[in-house]
């Protein structure tokens, strides 16, 4: 798989896209006004301490004060504390924890009353970002995630991710970091971590330990009156992008502006340097997301309906409490196949498209799909499996439920960011009545839907398309023009018809008796 990460940087925003083979999967933001990502640690001050909720207030400089439940407060929440009260006073100078003497761990069905009080300095860190009303999600079990390694601090555990199958490779990489790790830290090994030799994991590890005692260094020059403060900043966008999926099917990593030209190299030596020379720095006066086809991809993946391959079509709506997802085959008919067999192929083509929205839009809480009813459960553990291994791709904790009879399958999908909205739809030039219409560009995309169900599926011969003179215009354009691609893909030359008559979106097929075709 050819795996691109395209980055369009201006004065105020960084634009994150991942393409794998050309199609876009995922799409993240940073903007500089953007004060909290996970993984920031920050001095805080505890606000109103709630008994009946088990869980208080947190000031993080936000408009909304953060959250932080009892159980978000670590077992070692006692030596966390004294830690920290160790470092503000100048009693404890040493940062690397092999000196410093654990206290016990708090209850774990304790109160919050009793451990944490109102206007207490804290060291918390962001498990999840502000969405809608609410303030951001802390926690006082701090962790620093590596490229292989998350360091855990007044721990000793080591443990290994599940996503690691071979049981020898399991007891190597335990048997190492026990030889590696220092005293007072507990290190859970990341996936990407297999058959990664020692030097390299014992690098990782000492960044990490590099990076705790910067944050214990902010934390001792901090003055405590003057919480809440950042004393630990998660890497910038495109390194932790880089941290958590780089891997060996990078192709390339494309961006446009020169200062995270240079940051992305010099991180990417750092991790992998034989993989360096795949970063560029894109020049060309065409804006780099046209180049790469990435607007038309947006325009086309964020709306309401996103049409799939077949003529088959997705439906998707928000609510407070979920997301529903309609799957549709757009009534298409194949003679050669059953009803239970066209039912199951749209369904798989559905399940692969889901999975790529769920991480391109990031939604989270409960998702549930409509898909279409299969009535053998040979059909729906078939559907079930396919959906589990495209999901498998996806960071985000997730869990599914299989189909029902009716083909409901519930998702849950864990929600740390708010989720992304992109407006496709722009103001309708026609003034017909309607305010806003879906994005011209979006038209072609479902033209060429179409085209194909009346091709491959239907089997005209002659197909004239009538179009307004714009679009027509459009698709002749260009050597070669995406008429003329029509011609190479389909081995059939398709006419188009300007007509005057027809407002911007509207389009139809006929025959070359003028007979209207669907």
């Amino acid at each position: 798989m050819k795996t691109e990460l395209i980055i369009r940087s201006n004065s105020s925003d960084i634009d994150f896209a991942l393409l794998k083979d050309g199609r876009l999967t995922a799409l993240n933001n940073e903007s500089n006004g953007n004060k909290f990502s996970v993984g920031d640690v920050f001095l805080a001050k505890i606000g109103k301490v709630l008994s009946g909720l088990n869980a208080s207030f947190v000031n993080v400089g936000y408009e909304k004060d953060g959250f932080l439940h009892y159980h978000d407060l670590g077992a070692q929440l006692l030596s966390l504390n004294k830690f920290i009260k160790g470092i503000s006073t100048g009693k404890i100078k040493d940062y690397t924890l092999k000196n410093f003497q654990l206290e016990k761990d708090i209850d774990k069905n304790g109160s919050i009353a009793d451990v944490l009080k109102t206007g207490q300095n804290l060291l918390v860190q962001i498990v999840k970002e502000p969405i809608s009303t609410k303030g951001p999600r802390m926690s006082s079990e701090l962790s620093i995630a590596g490229r292989y390694l998350v360091l855990v601090p007044f721990s000793d555990r080591v443990s290994v991710s599940q996503k690691i199958m071979d049981s020898d490779e399991k007891e190597r990489l335990k048997r190492l970091i026990k030889s590696i790790k220092p005293k007072g830290f507990g290190v859970i090994i990341r996936t990407v971590a297999e058959n990664k030799k020692v030097a390299e994991l014992d690098k990782d590890l000492q960044n990490s330990l590099e990076r705790w005692v910067v944050m214990c260094k902010k934390i001792r020059n901090s003055k405590t009156q003057q919480t809440p403060v950042k004393v630990l900043s998660e890497l910038n966008r495109a390194s932790s992008i880089l941290r958590d999926i780089f891997n060996d099917s990078f192709t390339s990593i494309v961006t446009n502006d020169e200062t995270m030209y240079l940051e992305t190299k010099e991180y990417l030596e750092e991790i992998d340097p034989d993989k360096e020379s795949i970063v560029s720095l894109y020049k060309s006066k065409v804006p780099i997301f046209e180049k790469f086809g990435i607007e038309r991809q947006i325009k086309t993946s964020f709306g309401k309906t996103v049409s799939m391959s077949k003529g088959a079509y997705l439906v998707i709506e928000h609510t407070e409490a979920l997301h529903v997802i309609d799957v549709n085959s757009g009534n298409r008919s194949n003679k050669a196949m059953s009803q239970a067999d066209t039912a199951l192929e749209v369904n798989l083509i559905a399940a692969t498209e889901i999975a790529r929205q769920l991480q391109l839009r990031d939604m989270g809480g409960i998702i549930v799909v409509d898909f279409i009813d299969m009535h053998t459960a040979e059909h729906r553990q078939k559907l079930y499996d396919h959906l589990r291994n495209e999901m498998a791709f996806d960071r985000t904790k997730h869990k599914i439920l299989p189909p029902t009879k009716f083909g409901l399958v519930q998702i849950t999908r864990q929600r740390v960011r708010p989720e992304l909205v992109i407006k496709t739809k722009e103001p309708n030039p026609s003034g017909n009545g309607e305010s806003e219409v879906e994005a011209p560009i979006v038209i072609i995309t479902k033209i060429e839907a179409e085209l194909e169900k009346l091709i491959n599926l239907k089997g005209h011969k002659k197909i004239i398309l009538n179009v307004h003179p714009f679009i027509a215009a459009y698709l002749k354009k260009g050597i070669p023009s995406i008429q003329h691609r029509w011609f190479t893909k389909h081995k059939k030359w398709i006419k188009i018809l300007p007509r005057d008559a027809f407002q911007y979106l509207n389009f139809e097929f006929t025959n070359n008796t003028g007979e209207l075709i669907k």
